[in-house]
Order: C-alpha cells, then sequence, then structure tokens
C-alpha cells in the first residue's frame, strides 16, 4: 500500500474500489454545501461542514463512529483531551457528556466530518454472525480514537459513493455500513465497539446505570440504588463507571444538570435560580459555583455572551457530535 502525503486519504492498490486522495472529503462537500448537520438517506448518517472553528460546546455524544476528512477537533471527556484530524477516527461506545470544538476550519477549507450512529442491534447480529474471527475480551473504555486504516476509509467514501444513484442507496447503504461495522469489529477498536452489543458486559452494565442516571438525573443521586440497577457491587460500578466515561457516577450527573440548566436558560423561560432549582440543585450559590467551572463564566454572564453570538441555534452542539 502506498504511504499517503499529509492531506491525501490512504490509497490501496489491487483492488477494483480505490479510495483517491481527498476523496472522502470531495464527497462530503459535495453533499454538505453549507455549514451545519446534514442528514442523509441514511437514518444513521450524517454529514458536517463547518468553515469557522468554533467555541467550546457541551452536550451529550451517543454512540458514533466520527472520521474527519477536513480540518481538526478537540473533545475532551472528563479529564481526557483527544485531538483528532484526518489520520484518525473516533469511536463513542456509550452516551457521555462531551465538550468539544472544531479547532481548524476555514471558508477555502472547511471542516467536514462523516458520522455514522452505531446500531447496537446490528452489531450484536454482527458479533453472532462472526464471532469466531473476533476476540470478544472487553476493552472497556467507551471513547476511543485510533489511526484511519485504508479498509475504513475505503468503505466510508463507497458508502458516501452511493448517494449519486437514489435507487441503489437503499439496498447498497446497507451493505456498506455492515462492512463499516465489521472494520471496526476487527480493527484496533473493537473490543470498545463490541462491548456495547453485549448484553453480559461491564460496558452494558454500566450503560443501564447511564440511562438511569440520564432520565433521574434530577434526583439525588444513591451509589447503592444506582448499583442495584447496574447489577454490580458499590465498588465495581465506581471503578468500571469512571473506566468507561472518564468521570465519576456524581459528575455524570453533574454534568447533564449543568447542561440542561444552561438550556434551559437559553431559552429564556428561567433565570440561574430557576433553572438551578428545576434540575435538582438546592443552593443557587452551589449551582453558580459549579456552573462557571465547567462553563467558564457566571450563568447570567454565559447565557448572555451565547446570545449575542451570530448563529448560536445552529451551531449548539454541533462541535460535539461530529
Amino acid at each position: 500500500m502506498r504511504k499517503s502525503q499529509r492531506g491525501e486519504s490512504p490509497v490501496r492498490l489491487g483492488r477494483l474500489s480505490v479510495t483517491e486522495p481527498n476523496e472522502l472529503a470531495e464527497l462530503i462537500a459535495r453533499y454538505a454545501t453549507s455549514d451545519g448537520v446534514h442528514p442523509t438517506p441514511h437514518p444513521r448518517l450524517f454529514l458536517i461542514r463547518l468553515s469557522q472553528p468554533t467555541l467550546p460546546q457541551h452536550a451529550v455524544h451517543e454512540p458514533a463512529l466520527c472520521i474527519i476528512a477536513q480540518g481538526r477537533k478537540q473533545v475532551t471527556i472528563g479529564s481526557k483531551v483527544y485531538v483528532y484530524d484526518p489520520s484518525n477516527y473516533f469511536v463513542v461506545s456509550v452516551d457521555v457528556p462531551v465538550t468539544g470544538r472544531v479547532v481548524e476550519a476555514t471558508p477555502e477549507r472547511p471542516y467536514l466530518c462523516f458520522r455514522l450512529d452505531l446500531d447496537t442491534s446490528l452489531l450484536g447480529a454482527m458479533i453472532l454472525d462472526c464471532a469466531r474471527h473476533f476476540d470478544l475480551r472487553e476493552a472497556l473504555p467507551g471513547v476511543t480514537m485510533s489511526s484511519i486504516t485504508a479498509e475504513l476509509l475505503d468503505a466510508a467514501v463507497r458508502l458516501l459513493r452511493l448517494l449519486a444513484t437514489p435507487r441503489d442507496f437503499p439496498a447498497l447503504a446497507a451493505l456498506s455500513e455492515r462492512e463499516i461495522l465489521y472494520r471496526l469489529l476487527g480493527g484496533e477498536q473493537g473490543g470498545t465497539i463490541r462491548q456495547i452489543a453485549l448484553a453480559d458486559s461491564n460496558a452494558r452494565r454500566v450503560g443501564r446505570a447511564i440511562q438511569w442516571i440520564r432520565l433521574n438525573y434530577r434526583e439525588e443521586l444513591r451509589i447503592e440504588a444506582l448499583a442495584a440497577v447496574a447489577a454490580m457491587s458499590r465498588s465495581a460500578l465506581h471503578a468500571q463507571f469512571k473506566t468507561v466515561t472518564a468521570m465519576s457516577p456524581l459528575q455524570y450527573q453533574k454534568q447533564l444538570r449543568l447542561q440542561e440548566a444552561r438550556r434551559l436558560m437559553m431559552g429564556g423561560a428561567m433565570d440561574a435560580a430557576q433553572a438551578a432549582y428545576q434540575v435538582g440543585y438546592e443552593s443557587p450559590s452551589q449551582f453558580s459555583r459549579e456552573y462557571r467551572r465547567l462553563f467558564g463564566n457566571p450563568p447570567a454572564r454565559d447565557v448572555a455572551r451565547l446570545r449575542d453570538i451570530v448563529g448560536v441555534k445552529d451551531f449548539r452542539g454541533l462541535a460535539v457530535g461530529a
């Protein structure tokens, strides 16, 4: 395989379908002609374009594969910071609060990204079909980054090529998605991907705890009750939760509360004290301290700053989910 130059996609020789230099970027730019997140006929496939760097955005990132075709992005999860570009791919296997921002983008060379949301049921079926080919030992971190491979990139490009033939897309896109998942399952991130589809894995148990927190984030968090939901001991839940999400259950709940309070204030219906009580805080002063620690400004100043940003409604959360 020829080693690619910087800014070019790898070229795999000896195949009928060869990914040309920058073809992924060219395809995304063709179908995402304006800034924003663009859905496609495939319900789990999205194309993202941004023509300038963004401010840090806070949101809950759902399970997905992200491949940057052009530009660069930084994602912070707990205490971990990931910076990735076209040489990497990024996998999120659980719902996790993140802070993300595009750090490299211009109108001439916009940030371009391919995002495929992960289908747990499809992954589970593929694991059953191909179990003999995969090592089923767990690798627990829920967010991971690896160097892009020619096989994975080629599969992503061929999925986007199908957009040019709407009649063929429904049937053939499903095959391309399966190949992408197959490449993920057999690749460096295979353990992370496989664990989200295995019913009795520790990651799935942590996932049950995550869903409980997301549904009940306003309530007082009792670790004993959360451990019962996950069918784990308190110590095992705390250790596995932090491994998967890079934060403790209490830190996870806190980020959900603060993000929801920010959304409520941005909507204009509540001030800081009202939003604090709405999301479960008993002390407005504690809420303000924790809000400033996460978002960098006190609530009122942060919301006023966001409202002054042109297009904030269009960009809210955009840098995080892709």
